[in-house]
């Protein structure tokens, strides 16, 4: 199977139709990979702001699906917290940290890599119910 590479401005109304286009690409349910993209589109539009040119790669399938995404900047790293619960919002990488097998930045000069690895048919553990309140 190919990979599937996708070139977009990060905006809360992209989402959505890139979250299509990876259960499109995978084949069927994959809420994980879903959740990850979400998220690192998320970090890009908080961090970077609404627009940032982004490159969304999807790898692997049969023994490990690996999510990247690269924006333009190579200064802003993503920060692991711990989010109290009045936080509302500082959870996107605490869940990312729970679904994902590994993740982390590969730093380029003039960008940046977010990257995760998630096994086929992983779910979710009990991790995101204590981030998520549930």
């Amino acid at each position: 199977m190919n990979g599937l590479t996708i070139r977009l401005l990060a905006t809360p109304e992209a989402v959505p139709g890139v979250r299509r286009a990876v259960r499109e690409h995978l084949g069927g349910p994959c809420a994980d990979v879903q959740l990850c993209v979400s998220e690192l589109l998320t970090n890009v539009i908080t961090h970077l702001g609404d627009g940032t040119p982004v490159t969304l790669r999807i790898s692997g399938r049969a023994s490990r699906t690996r999510v990247e995404l690269t924006d333009p900047d190579p200064r802003a790293w993503p920060v692991l917290r711990r989010a109290t619960d009045t936080d509302e919002s500082g959870r996107g990488l605490a869940l990312l940290d729970a679904v994902t097998l590994r993740w982390g930045v590969t730093q380029g000069t003039e960008c940046k890599t977010v990257w995760c690895e998630l096994e086929p048919g992983h779910s979710p553990d009990r991790r995101v119910a204590l981030i998520t309140g549930g």
